[in-house]
């Protein structure tokens, strides 16, 4: 098992890693290792939308792709987030795998692939390319994985290229209008939730059918919890009372406003797609959610003004580097793959990215001109020097995504936050006793 590093310098040395990219494109430009003088399809799996900083970054990556691959064309075909978490083992198992798929990262989903031999091992890639000299150690954990398929270890199978984490958005506009001032403390965060529930306005945009409820749910967690206990959960680093004052916290303070209507208990049946919709309508005051959100808010909402504000009182938030590139084992065209992988890792693609609302992990710092992305950058350096990178509460275990989403959905419609921790608690026990934990 292996020691997590501090996370203190991650965006600071992403950024600052540019001039290390600066070659970061030399391989792109027709440096394919398997030539062949007849046309050749490049098959793209993503699941980012095309408003999004990094749906944006990857189709110039597709374009510039093309220009320096004449003989190649990609075949891109947009996957949901549920589509590739549902089916990725099946497919990737399978003759239909693509050459080159985003994939989540973490122990339950790309740690898995890499354990059953899904995956391709790009270690000697890496290396021959500089991708590891262009991704800090941080970002360098959730891209390697050891034979039981734990992050943080020494083969490569995947690339991160953006950073990301958990924050608040929030509507100006709504906070002006019933003169709610952004909190500093979770005190004032619950107040101000009470002041937009008096007047009659539900506080949070919500989704409950997938990732983002047990997401508010890990920040309450995390408002009691410190570094080692994040360490247990997330790397079996110790042993995680499920029942403890973490945990307990959490589903007791979630169910308090689901009951209080600081949530509405609908959310429960709500996707994040419909969640994110709805804020950007003007519809919630608040929304906590992502920074892959960051992109597509910044260019959809054209009605009110918006911002964005870390966690009131927390020290960490969930967060890591972004999703990851990934190489099937069966793959047709992995030398075409890997190509790509440059293109994107290219400081021309990640200035775009970082300008568009991303974080980038390879940038020309002085490149990043749109005040809304230095805001982004800037939390997410806040976040990073208090050592605030907490990964995401599905990690730890395959299949715990789902186990996650019911549970949480079960607390939102009124079962016992007791029962609730129980269901939590049996997959992620079982997960231990099979890796011999």
């Amino acid at each position: 098992m292996f020691k997590l590093r501090t996370a203190a310098a991650l965006t600071a040395a992403a950024l600052a890693l540019a001039a290390c990219g600066s070659n970061s494109t030399s391989s792109s430009s027709g440096s394919s290792s398997q030539p062949s003088a007849g046309p050749r399809t490049l098959t793209l799996w993503h699941y980012e939308t095309a408003d999004s900083a990094m749906g944006k970054a990857w189709t110039e990556a597709i374009k510039r792709f093309e220009a320096s691959h004449p003989n190649v064309k990609v075949k891109f075909e947009e996957k949901s987030f549920d589509q590739i978490q549902k089916t990725a083992s099946m497919v990737l198992n399978s003759d239909q795998a693509p050459d080159i798929m985003e994939y989540n990262k973490g122990n339950a989903t790309a740690g898995l692939m890499a354990k059953q031999g899904l995956l391709t091992d790009l270690t000697a890639e890496a290396t021959k390319r500089g991708w590891d000299k262009l991704l800090s150690a941080s970002l360098q954990t959730t891209a390697k994985y050891d034979a039981r398929g734990i992050m943080g270890a020494d083969k490569w199978y995947g690339v991160p290229n953006y950073g990301e984490y958990v924050m608040v958005y929030y509507n100006k506009d709504l906070f002006d209008k019933y003169k709610v001032t952004v909190p500093t403390t979770f005190d004032e965060f619950v107040a101000a939730l009470d002041t937009f529930k008096k007047a009659g306005v539900t506080p949070i945009s919500n989704a409950a059918a997938d990732y983002p409820a047990q997401q508010i749910f890990y920040l309450l967690a995390l408002s009691k919890a410190n570094r080692q206990w994040v360490n247990a959960f997330e790397l079996y680093q110790g042993k995680v009372d499920f029942h403890g004052p973490e945990l307990t916290y959490a589903a007791d303070t979630l169910a308090d406003w689901v009951k209080k209507g600081y949530i509405s208990k609908d959310s429960a049946g709500i996707k994040s797609e419909d969640m994110g919709v709805a804020f950007m309508g003007g519809k919630f005051p608040i929304m906590v959610s992502g920074s892959w959100w960051y992109g597509r808010v910044q260019s959809t909402v054209k009605d009110f003004q918006w911002g964005s504000f870390l966690w009131p009182g927390n020290q960490m938030a969930p967060g890591s580097s972004g999703n990851i590139w990934v190489v099937p084992e069966k793959a047709k065209n992995k030398d075409l793959a890997y190509d790509f992988i440059d293109i994107t890792m290219s400081k021309e693609i990640q200035n775009l990215l970082g300008n568009s609302g991303g974080v980038p992990v390879a940038a020309d710092p002085t490149a990043i001109t749109d005040e809304k992305s230095k805001e982004l950058i800037d939390n997410f350096n806040k976040l990073n020097s208090q050592d605030g990178l907490a990964f995401y509460p599905d990690w730890p275990a395959p299949g715990y995504y789902d186990v996650l989403v019911s549970a949480v959905q079960n607390l939102i419609n009124g079962e016992t936050s007791a029962k609730v921790l129980d269901e939590m608690a049996q997959p992620y026990n079982d997960n231990l006793a099979d890796i011999g934990n």
